[in-house]
């Protein structure tokens, strides 16, 4: 620890709070510089897509941690201040206003960025969601109780079309794959998603593209390519993420979308990083690869800190089971592992046709996922199977009626 005598945490996100936490509670009593893009202090990202954009919380309400446990962190903070590079030779960040922050250990937890579709013209009234300002800006143009279009109907466009449809609003939901999530659960379960958003007066389109969109200053109109078109006012698009590495373009780091680590989160001597922006090789399943997902941002927060601290030789892998949750009007979705629309699936427990289940991925004769639909409690037990590389056939058998 003592070498580490200034600690540079990029990122005033999730996984960047709970990284400074960790190293505060591990006794790490050097300079802790914060650096953060939003003016905010790190704030709970989940509710902006439920909560937050349908009127029942504001944002007063989603901070991660009080402002007292936050001061008693004794940060260097630089928030609403974006890093635009990283010299290594010099071992500094360098931030929008010309500083340069010089750093013994560094954690990069810059997150994501919203994709946007080719040739989005400048229309007022399309969105993408990812921070708070995004939230309120959708927010308000929903209170002019407009017709709203969302495309892509991954978790968060599924979460942002249930919360208008709870708030009395007309919305279609559109989809290029032939059901909502079917590239990770398969098309079995994807239909149920479908089936759950039409229950609830959805126009959900799938097997569709957006061609473009119309109107004068604002949007009317989404054309798809079917050749049909659909009426909106509001525009949402939810389809996915890149993670934030422009500002380390020119730093001579790994990038294959993320910033590529080991099995112990480093990049780089003396460099780590935890959140979204991470691309690492799990051990446990064998891949290389990119979680996006809250717990994940928590887990290699707290692991990417313990990294940094750690002596020769005492590094650890990083070997967590993802556990990712959705709610979606009364449908709670929690899934563990990491699941391919081509694996061997196996109802455990309930039934497709009551929409509450739960369901085994299986490949290569492992567990290596577990999805609940409105049926919890039996997941942790599954998650842990995964954990310890229960077989396929073992798990299977341990399943019952529950």
């Amino acid at each position: 620890m003592a070498a580490l005598e200034r600690i540079v945490v990029v990122g005033a996100s999730l996984a960047g709070l709970r990284a400074v936490e960790a190293l505060r509670r591990r006794g790490y009593e050097g300079r802790l510089v914060l650096v953060g893009a939003e003016p905010h202090r790190p704030y709970d990202r989940p509710p902006l897509s439920k909560d937050v954009l349908r009127g029942a919380r504001e944002p007063d309400r989603i901070a991660l941690v009080t402002q007292e446990a936050f001061d008693a962190l004794d940060l260097d903070l630089r928030l609403g201040t974006r890093a635009t590079a990283l010299d290594r030779s010099e071992r500094a960040v360098v931030l929008d206003d010309g500083e340069r922050l010089a750093f013994d250990g560094l954690l990069v937890a810059t997150g994501a960025a919203p994709r946007n579709l080719p040739g989005t013209p400048a229309l007022d009234g399309i969105h993408t969601l990812r921070t708070l300002e995004d939230c309120l800006a959708i927010r308000a143009d929903l209170e002019r109780a407009p017709r709203v279009a969302v495309v892509g109907a991954g978790f968060i466009g599924a979460e942002v079309a249930a919360t208008c449809r709870q708030r009395g609003l007309d919305v279609t939901l559109i989809e290029q794959l032939p059901v909502p999530m079917a590239a990770t659960l398969g098309l079995e379960i994807g239909a149920i998603c479908a089936a759950t958003h039409r229950d609830q007066g959805v126009d959900l389109r799938c097997g569709v593209r957006v061609d473009g969109f119309e109107g004068g200053e604002s949007v009317e109109r989404v054309r798809l390519s079917d050749g049909s078109t659909v009426a909106a006012d509001v525009v949402v698009v939810g389809i996915g993420v890149f993670p934030e590495t422009r500002w380390l373009e020119s730093s001579g780091l790994t990038l294959d979308d993320g910033l590529v680590c080991d099995e112990t989160l480093a990049a780089a001597p003396g460099i780590v990083a935890a959140g979204d922006v991470a691309r690492w090789t799990h051990p446990l399943f064998g891949e290389s690869m990119r979680v996006e997902h809250w717990t994940n941002a928590v887990e290699q927060g707290e692991a990417a800190a313990e990294r940094l601290l750690a002596e020769p030789g005492g590094a650890k892998p990083f070997a967590p089971v993802p556990f990712v949750w959705s709610d979606q009007y009364d449908l709670k979705i929690q899934s563990a592992g990491l699941m391919k629309p081509d694996d061997e699936v196996h109802i455990a427990h309930g039934s497709l046709a009551e929409r509450r289940f739960v369901a085994l991925y299986g490949r290569k004769g492992r567990l290596v996922g577990a999805l609940a639909f409105n049926r919890v409690r039996f997941l942790m037990d599954y998650r842990r199977l995964i954990r310890e590389g229960a077989s396929w056939e073992a798990a299977r058998a341990r399943a019952g009626d529950g």
